[in-house]
């Protein structure tokens, strides 16, 4: 009996119905069996094959177009100066309204007031060396000076701006309550008996009294904890801090 010849190694056989493995609708007939719909093995990175369309990452476009939004500048607080305001409109307004209603009369044939014709007469004979001629000038160059002062500087020194964490939102803090706050902190220092703070807009000056340990000991750790209260204080400048640390004086 002779027995029929083996299959060459080369020659695989043909897979049975149902045998056959499935692919994904829209791969790549050259796509190896077993790999993701869409790809081929020369195909680059982040391209398009099987007409499955490959999304690219939305983070690292939103990464590179973000940037970080600045800090608004923080001004000092301006003040509204009703009192010079109105003392100088109402000195103003009754010097205007006098000389309006002498001028009037003078034109409705009446004698001018006795202040206008001396007024008149003392500019027109007097020297411009006299004496209350030249006091007459300093006080309105001094007027003049306090009036331009006024109205280019902000004024309010005693309330301090805040850091501005939203653009809309405007805080400050009054000297004397950030006196007291750094007055307490302080205070919780072991060895301080008595503390005096004086705030400022770039310094702050406190005074402490000790009456038991080492002065220098006191003195760093009343800087330890004064420096960690003005940061908490949010302050847009935070001033310079100046710690003086001394005995109690002795009783007579």
């Amino acid at each position: 009996m002779t027995t029929p010849p083996e299959p060459s190694p080369d020659h695989e056989p043909a897979p049975a119905p149902g045998d056959e493995p499935t692919r994904a609708r829209g791969s790549d007939p050259g796509s190896p069996p077993g790999s993701p719909p869409g790809s081929r093995r020369d195909a680059p990175p982040g391209s398009r094959s099987g007409g499955v369309p490959v999304l690219a990452d939305a983070d690292a476009d939103t990464d590179t177009d973000t940037h970080p939004t600045p800090t608004p500048r923080v001004r000092r607080f301006w003040s509204v100066r009703r009192i010079p305001a109105a003392v100088l409109a109402a000195l103003v307004l009754g010097g205007a309204g006098l000389l309006l209603y002498d001028v009037a009369a003078v034109r409705a044939d009446r004698t001018a007031m006795a202040w206008r014709r001396e007024l008149a007469d003392g500019l027109a004979t007097r020297p411009l060396d006299d004496t209350w001629v030249v006091v007459g000038a300093a006080v309105a160059v001094v007027l003049g000076l306090w009036l331009l002062i006024l109205a280019a500087t902000p004024g309010l020194r005693a309330v301090l701006p805040m850091r501005r964490e939203h653009a809309d939102v405007r805080a400050g803090l009054d000297r004397e309550a950030a006196a007291l706050a750094l007055r307490d902190r302080a205070m919780e220092v072991s060895g301080v008996q008595s503390v005096r703070v004086r705030v400022g807009r770039a310094k702050v000056a406190v005074k402490a009294v000790s009456h038991f340990r080492a002065l220098d000991e006191v003195r760093a750790d009343v800087e330890t904890a004064l420096a960690a209260g003005v940061d908490e204080l949010a302050l847009a400048h935070p001033p310079a801090l100046t710690v003086r640390v001394a005995r109690p004086p002795r009783k007579a």
